[in-house]
């Protein structure tokens, strides 16, 4: 049975809502610890900031497109804003505080305050793992600032999470590894597909804040 088939059928969204409130995700992400990768694993490390705004009510996360680059594993990809580590970084936090700042004008220092830390993924990509590491920072936003978005940024939207926490937006991507396509959950939202590494670290903040298992990731199966 793929992944996807295995999903749950949707759910009343209000009934998910009360699990995403701001009180909540901030009491579950605090108590929570996160998985490391050992750096012999992964000698290349890199952070994603994964931002969360409640004034409409229930947790929404902010996600960009990347622009299409000749070269990028994530070429058109929909994504956090982050990147990877550089010399002048103090810190993987840093990491993701300037990437944000480049990507889509933002500054979490002024603009978000931390509120805690997912799990560290392997990078996948064609089927494959990277020797990379990628570590997801949780922030809330404080303001409502304007976006201003990046030349690897060629958009930025707002996630629905009691949405996908539901099922209301499942769908599945194909995704070739070599002569096999399998399907892949995802999201599809106005007419955006999140998938892949995206989805499957905002499926464990979901685990995090609903208490709940994770899905496992396919692609590296």
């Amino acid at each position: 049975m793929s992944t996807a088939a295995a999903r749950p059928s949707a759910i009343d969204p209000d009934s998910m809502a009360a699990g995403l409130k701001r009180s909540v995700v901030r009491s579950r992400l605090g108590a929570a610890t996160a998985t490391m990768v050992p750096a012999l694993l992964a000698p290349r490390r890199s952070a994603v900031a994964v931002l969360l705004r409640f004034d409409r009510g229930p947790a929404e996360v902010l996600l960009m497109r990347r622009v299409k680059r000749e070269g990028d594993r994530w070429s058109g990809h929909i994504s956090f804003p982050g990147g990877m580590a550089q010399p002048e970084d103090a810190d993987l936090l840093a990491t993701a505080t300037r990437e944000t700042v480049e990507e889509v004008g933002l500054d979490l220092t002024a603009a978000a305050a931390p509120t805690g830390r997912l799990d560290e993924r392997l990078a996948i990509a064609s089927g494959k793992v990277i020797p990379m590491a990628i570590s997801p920072f949780v922030f809330e936003l404080t303001c409502s600032p304007t976006l201003r978005l990046g030349p690897e940024a060629e958009e930025a939207f707002w996630l629905p999470l009691a949405a996908a926490a539901a099922g209301e937006l499942d769908g599945t991507v194909d995704y070739r590894f070599g002569p096999v396509v399998k399907k892949l959950p995802c999201w599809r939202y106005q007419g955006r597909t999140v998938w892949g590494l995206t989805w499957s670290m905002l499926d464990g903040l979901l685990a995090v804040v609903l208490n709940r298992p994770p899905h496992p990731d396919p692609r590296a199966r």
